[in-house]
Parts: structure tokens; C-alpha cells; sequence
């Protein structure tokens, strides 16, 4: 099978990252953004970065701090007209050793893991940002017809009545 092709790619060489720790800025480019925008089901990515912070740990891992900023649009949900939005997101996350085990406590910090060691930052960057994404992006103004608010003038109006008649 086949696999996908990754729209953002910056793989990391863990054995890489110096004891000292390191600093990263990663920015995708126009074809990458529009890759990423159809992917993300966004009408436009404008703008897509990220800095990060790695420092090695005592286990052959890596710890990832940092931030991410994306200009996206998006469709309205009552309009469907295009609504522009800035995400800035704050992450932490760890880069685990390979052949090491994820953790399965649910209080562990999020883990990505390592083959042939190296980390898909860009993969991990791009799923952080479909997660930062507005669900129900709205705008300004913009409000649901009256109708749409009264649960009788709905679709399911007639099934709601059904249902209550049935309790009487």
C-alpha cells in the first residue's frame, strides 16, 4: 500500500538535536500552505509557522516545546462566505526514542515516535494545527435565519411532535 505524501514535511534527526538543546523556525512555502489548505478543508492558508525548542532527554528522546501561527480562512457556516482568522497555538509535546514504548497513561504528555530516527515535525505541526482550527468558523454578523432557532419549523419539527404526542 501505497503511503500519502506528506504536504509539510521537515523531518527531524533525533541523534541530531545537541545536548545543549536547540532552537527551530519552520515555515511552510506557498505550494505546501495550498497542499495543506485542501487537505485542512480550508478555502486558504495564508500564512504557516512555527518555533520550537528541543532539548535532548535522559532518555534518548527529545522534549519539544513551542508555538505555532496560521492565517487561514475558512468558510462562514451560515453564509459560507470567507472568514478570516489568525490561530496561535502554545504545544508540548515529546519526541520519543526508537523502539521505546509510548506511554499509555493518559496523563502523559502527547508522544510522537521515532523511525529510522527521524521525527515528522511538519506531520506533527500540521495535525496541531487541524486541532486549533475553529469547528464553526462565523462572520461578524452573520446569524441563523429565525427559523433555523425554532425546533418546530425544523426537519425533525414533525418528529418532535410525534415523539411528544407519544408520551401523552
Amino acid at each position: 500500500m501505497m503511503e500519502e505524501p506528506i504536504e509539510f514535511s521537515r523531518p527531524l534527526r533525533v541523534a541530531g538535536v545537541p545536548r545543549a538543546g536547540h532552537r527551530l523556525a519552520l515555515s511552510a512555502t506557498a505550494p505546501e500552505r495550498a497542499a495543506l489548505a485542501a487537505r485542512l478543508g480550508l478555502l486558504a492558508l495564508h500564512d504557516f509557522s512555527a518555533d520550537l525548542a528541543l532539548s535532548p532527554d535522559s532518555l534518548g528522546g527529545v522534549e519539544v516545546r513551542g508555538s505555532l501561527s496560521a492565517e487561514v480562512e475558512q468558510a462562514c457556516v451560515v453564509t459560507m462566505e470567507p472568514v478570516r482568522q489568525s490561530v496561535r497555538e502554545e504545544f508540548a509535546f515529546r519526541i520519543i526514542a526508537e523502539g521505546q514504548e509510548p506511554s499509555e497513561s493518559p496523563d502523559a504528555e502527547d508522544e510522537v515516535e521515532t523511525v529510522a530516527g527521524h521525527a515528522e515535525l511538519g506531520e506533527v505541526l500540521a495535525q496541531l494545527l487541524s486541532l486549533a482550527l475553529d469547528p464553526y468558523p462565523r462572520k461578524e454578523g452573520a446569524e441563523l435565519p429565525p427559523e433555523a432557532s425554532d425546533p418546530e419549523a425544523s426537519p425533525f419539527g414533525a418528529l418532535l411532535q410525534l415523539r411528544q404526542a407519544k408520551k401523552e
